[in-house]
């Protein structure tokens, strides 16, 4: 397997903790020099919104997603990396974060209750679940009927993305923009 492969986590379910912290490192940087207010708002997340960030990583998105939830919100910052977890939980600390709740995930099973989510986002991991059908299934059963899923190709083409989508059976793609497709559950 090339290095490439390893560090960017494709055709594994997780990286590395080496690959984790040089992503995390990349990743302050980069969104330091692009920040990412405008597409996170783009997904519509309204107050009082109980949102899932699938694949947290470090939890470079959770502040602008608890914000815009506000108080009355929930965030569950989702992720089966156990450093993930620890680096959501130092932010949520850090910045005082009260909404949200960091969940480890065990496979693709996360333990929130079903029905639960009005947003759930996916953003640049759907590269690496080997089973798609299972995570799509999980991610379906989080979210309520008239939910929203936002799922990023990650380092896919977006034509692999859509057909995972649509062999799974459980959603209808809505809409795609350059960087996500956003789809509806058929419950």
């Amino acid at each position: 397997m090339s290095v490439k492969k390893i560090m960017l986590g494709i055709d594994r379910e997780t990286i590395p903790d080496i690959g984790f912290y040089l992503m995390s490192l990349f990743f302050k940087v980069y969104y330091f020099l692009n920040p990412q207010d405008k597409y996170i708002n783009s997904f519509g997340i309204k107050p009082g919104d109980v949102v899932i960030d699938y694949g947290c990583g470090p939890g470079d998105y959770i502040k602008l997603v608890s914000a815009a939830a506000g108080p009355r919100g929930r965030v569950y910052a989702v992720d089966i990396h156990k450093l993930a977890i620890k680096s959501v939980k130092k932010l949520i600390k850090k910045k005082n974060l009260h909404n949200v709740t960091p969940v480890l995930a065990d496979g693709y099973s996360c333990g929130i209750k079903d029905n639960t989510a009005d947003l759930i986002y996916a953003l640049d991991m759907f590269h690496m679940i080997e089973d798609t059908n299972s995570f799509l299934n999980e991610l379906n059963r989080l979210l309520k009927k008239d939910g929203i899923l936002i799922l990023e190709d990650g380092h896919q083409e977006r034509e692999s993305s859509r057909e995972k989508i649509k062999k799974s059976g459980k959603w209808e793609i809505t809409g795609e923009a350059k960087r996500h497709i956003r789809c509806k559950p058929l419950k």
